[in-house]
């Protein structure tokens, strides 16, 4: 029997006005998604392919106009929400961190939010600071722009963790680092993403990324699913779309391959 899926789009629409009288932008245009629990799944393509759009709508950001999202087996219309977002984690690119506040108290907003006592949030930091590999005495009481971007970004993810969230949403979260910083970010969130048992749904622009990270990758255009499958199904997807997508990791495989070739065996 098949189970049932963590997060489920079903025939899902989504328009905007254009501030024009020719009508509406359809940025999703009938999308139907199954994400089961554990799995991590990035949604790629083009910019305006409606994949934020698609992310945002699970956590109620934003409404769909038709269809269904269904998270956790409850329809998100039927949700409250705040309490929907409060039960999710979400990581914006810049980190979105608030400015005025430091590392500790913005790591601790949802749990005070939640009614956490001080001793469980003091305690949730400390952890969650070890989790994302920051030193608690040299970044807790920090302001964020004495952190670097990666740094930042730790603390971003340390935030959406803070209530034990089941599921992840991830809107560009590295798109903003340096790639160094992208890629042992990338890496370290990925081991946090098995350990913790996550479900794990990624917006990106960086195909390498989508392809190095995720499970399953889901190709936009023009607001629809055009391609879902894992790195090495897309391999052999013959949509125009997914090998435009796919082109640019080949060739800087490629590249990298003539520049650096392995280690002779003779």
């Amino acid at each position: 029997m098949a189970l049932t899926p963590l997060i489920a789009y079903a025939h899902v629409v989504k328009s905007f006005g254009n501030g024009h009288d020719a009508g509406r932008v359809m940025a999703v245009d009938d999308v139907s998604l199954d994400i089961a629990a554990g799995e991590f799944v990035a949604i790629v393509g083009a910019s305006g392919s409606g994949k934020s759009t698609l992310l945002r709508l699970a956590n109620r950001l934003l409404d769909a106009d038709s269809g269904r999202v269904v998270v956790e087996g409850a329809d998100v219309r039927d949700v409250d929400p705040v309490g929907l977002r409060r039960r999710m984690g979400y990581v914006f690119q810049s980190g979105g961190l608030f400015p005025h506040l430091c590392v500790a108290d913005n790591i601790a907003i949802t749990p005070r939010l939640l009614g956490w006592t001080a001793a469980e949030i003091a305690a949730r930091v400390d952890e969650l600071l070890d989790l994302v590999r920051l030193d608690r005495s040299l970044h807790r009481d920090r302001l964020p722009h004495e952190l670097s971007g990666g740094q930042q970004q730790r603390v971003g993810v340390a935030r959406a963790l803070a209530a034990r969230p089941r599921i992840m949403l991830m809107d560009e979260p590295f798109g903003a680092l340096d790639p160094l910083t992208r890629d042992i970010l990338g890496e370290d969130y990925r081991a946090l993403h098995r350990r913790l048992a996550l479900t794990t749904v990624m917006v990106t622009h960086d195909t390498t990324a989508a392809l190095l990270l995720a499970d399953r990758i889901a190709v936009m255009r023009a607001g629809q699913l055009v391609a879902l499958g894992r790195p090495a199904e897309l391999s052999n997807n013959t949509d125009p779309c997914v090998a435009e997508l796919l082109r640019t990791p080949r060739r800087q495989a490629e590249r990298l391959n003539a520049l650096l070739p392995g280690e002779s065996t003779g």
